[in-house]
């Protein structure tokens, strides 16, 4: 087996590396099949895996592959851990990743950069691989800044646009933030644990549940909370969670087929996984968990009203991340991990839909991505059309749909949840019910429905995308469909992750939620009559008020509370906050630093300072250098009286104390 888990990791490397570096020589067509080819050998084994795993229950897989290094007894490894955790992953990153892929091919199919992009989007699934299938800390963090680094160098793809450069700008300074705290996380466990291996760690984990360490003198914190803590700003900068959320919505400076590789469905979730991954820690630390709980409240709704005010259509379904990335995190600090990992699971899905949906749709509208100019595409884009309406209605938990069960279960588990903030989220996570469907079909109606607002040659040459890139709409449109039917159960209350994941009994929320669980069906038809249900038909049918019967209203509504509309706009004034206050606040200081540091001390002070003084020093001694005879027969005879002066007083001193 091992060798199957080296070719599902190197598969896609090996395909990254002969794009980018043969790229010319092979030619685009060889550029996309090699990449292809090797993220379908990936996604085959990956589905082997997957078989062997869930299906025939196979042990768990914990090696070493081999030893980076030794420092004072402690080994730094490579190896994998194969469980029910990283099989689903593994599944799932690999088969979006070549939904992607083949979408690519008619997306960039004109782009001058065409075997680079298939180099970098290969590479991150390499990078994405090794992150999930790690066994320690170490190939962790490597994978993790691997994705990032990928991340960085595919929003800054088109290096020629200024808003691409300072997008990913934007994402790597962010993800900086994030990535001190997590790496500051790693850290502390290797000074208590002496280890960085998974294993090794969660099983000591129970015994220091109750150390107290002092990070300031006279202040008593918990280690585990410490620990946690630090790491999930990893993850609030990888996953995208408020305040560290800015970077994902200006990441749209992208390609298309990268939103939804990264920013769906693989990369923000990599903080998901962690901490369901690091559950055995997180279950010792109530204060994490709350933490958790209330960041992913905040992101579910206040980054879901975002939605509502964007017309970039691209933007629109980015902000749909981030609030569902915050659905993710609630489910994590309610403890109920298989519920998040399900939604990220389903979301992946119909997110990775809805992104490539709309990247269809920019195609046909020969790249305007204005949903104020769009509408009535219904009739020229019915693959499209389908595809969206089934991605809208996975997304806002329609009954049956694959974000039902998922979205549904992660409500229901925080209403059962006893930990501080968990009545804050709640009310959060259900008003963000309303607020996403609003908001998606706010977008759906204005770009398929209603009054075409296209300019005349525009409308001359819609038409639907060529088959390249709607096969992957229809593949990821059957399971953001069906793929809750036949996990939720076993997902959810049948123990599906098995000892993948931890939790405590107090903590045990899906359990409770178990006894009263008796059959899919069953499941379905209470969320009919419960309330996500009804608050969710609320906001489609404002939204098909607001915007094919009344246009005039949301009109209205933004200029009567304009002051509100502008603060939505603005991203509630983060962006500007850290513009002003961090980033002008580094950049003021630096030049303060420059002027008083570099030029007035340095410059100044020492190196021209010194030169100054040596001139002046030299300007006056140069006055003795008057080239006559007598001035210098003068200096001589002062200088041999000051040598007999003091050379008699020392004879008088060394005499008296001779004779005395």
């Amino acid at each position: 087996m091992q060798n199957i888990y080296l070719s599902i990791v190197l598969a896609p490397l090996a395909a990254a590396i002969i794009a980018g570096l043969f790229g010319k020589v092979i030619g685009r067509s060889g550029a996309h099949w090699v990449t292809i080819m090797g993220v379908a050998l990936s996604t085959v084994l990956a589905t082997f895996v997957f078989q062997q795993v869930i299906v025939e229950d196979a042990p768990v897989y914990d090696a070493a592959l081999y030893t980076w290094g030794i420092v004072d007894g402690i080994r730094f490894e490579i190896g994998f851990r194969i469980d029910e955790l990283s099989a689903t992953m593994m599944l799932v990153v690999s088969f979006v990743s070549l939904m992607v892929h083949i979408y690519t091919v008619g997306y960039m199919h004109d782009d001058p950069g065409y075997q680079r992009f298939f180099s970098y989007i290969s590479l991150f699934t390499f990078g994405m691989l090794m992150l999930v299938m790690a066994n320690n800390f170490l190939q962790l963090f490597f994978g993790w800044e691997m994705v990032g680094l990928v991340s960085y160098l595919l929003i800054g793809f088109w290096f020629d646009r200024e808003s691409a450069i300072q997008a990913n700008l934007k994402a790597f300074l962010v993800n900086r933030v994030g990535d001190f705290g997590f790496l500051l996380g790693i850290a502390a466990v290797l000074m208590y644990f002496d280890t960085l291996h998974y294993a090794t760690v969660f099983a000591a984990a129970p015994e220091k549940a109750n150390t107290v360490i002092q990070i300031w003198p006279g202040l008593d914190w918990s280690l585990m909370s410490v620990i946690c803590i630090l790491l999930f700003i990893g993850a609030m900068g990888k996953s995208a969670q408020v305040p560290l959320h800015v970077w994902l919505p200006d990441s749209m400076e992208g390609p298309t087929p990268i939103s939804a590789l990264i920013h769906a469905a693989t990369m923000v979730t990599a903080g998901i996984f962690m901490v369901a991954r690091m559950s055995p820690l997180y279950e010792l630390s109530e204060t994490a968990l709350s933490v958790i709980i209330v960041i992913g409240a905040i992101t579910a709704f206040f980054m879901g009203l975002l939605g509502i005010v964007q017309n970039d259509i691209k933007r629109v379904v980015a902000y749909s991340t981030l609030s569902q990335l915050g659905y993710m995190t609630v489910a994590l600090g309610a403890s109920a991990y298989a519920a998040g990992m399900f939604h990220l699971v389903t979301h992946a899905f119909f997110k990775a839909l809805l992104f490539l949906a709309a990247g269809s749709v920019i195609i046909a509208m020969h790249h305007d991505q204005d949903i104020r100019n769009m509408g009535g595409l219904r009739k020229y884009l019915p693959i499209t059309w389908m595809t969206s309406l089934i991605g809208s209605l996975a997304l806002i938990g329609f009954p049956g749909f694959s974000g039902f069960f998922s979205k549904d279960a992660i409500i229901e588990a925080v209403h059962h949840s006893h930990l501080p903030g968990s009545e804050f989220a709640y009310i959060c996570v259900l008003g963000g019910v309303f607020v996403t469907a609003f908001y998606s079909f706010r977008m759906y109606f204005l770009v398929f429905h209603g009054k075409e607002r296209m300019d005349e040659h525009t409308r001359e040459h819609l038409h639907e995308t060529p088959a390249v890139v709607t096969v992957p709409l229809m593949l990821l449109a059957m399971p953001s469909v069906i793929i809750g039917w036949p996990y939720v159960e076993s997902v959810l209350f049948g123990g599906y992750f098995g000892e993948s994941i931890t939790v405590l009994p107090a903590h045990d929320v899906l359990g409770e939620m178990g006894k009263g669980f008796h059959s899919v069906p069953g499941f379905v038809a209470h969320g009919l009559m419960a309330a996500p249900f009804w608050l969710a038909m609320s906001g489609v049918a404002l939204a098909w008020f607001f915007y094919l019967k009344r246009p005039d209203i949301p009109e209205a509504i933004s200029r009567w509370f304009r002051i509100l509309h502008r603060l939505l706009l603005n991203n509630y004034g983060f962006d500007i906050l850290y513009q002003r206050l961090f980033a002008g606040g580094t950049r003021g200081m630096g030049s303060a630093l420059w002027r008083f540091g570099d030029i007035g001390f340095i410059d100044g002070l020492v190196v021209n300072g010194s030169a100054r003084t040596v001139e002046r020093f030299s300007a006056i001694a140069r006055h003795m250098q008057s080239g006559l005879l007598y001035h210098y027969a003068f200096v001589m005879i002062i200088g041999v009286l000051l040598l007999l002066f003091v050379f008699g007083s020392g004879l008088r001193e060394l005499a008296l104390g001779l004779l005395g």
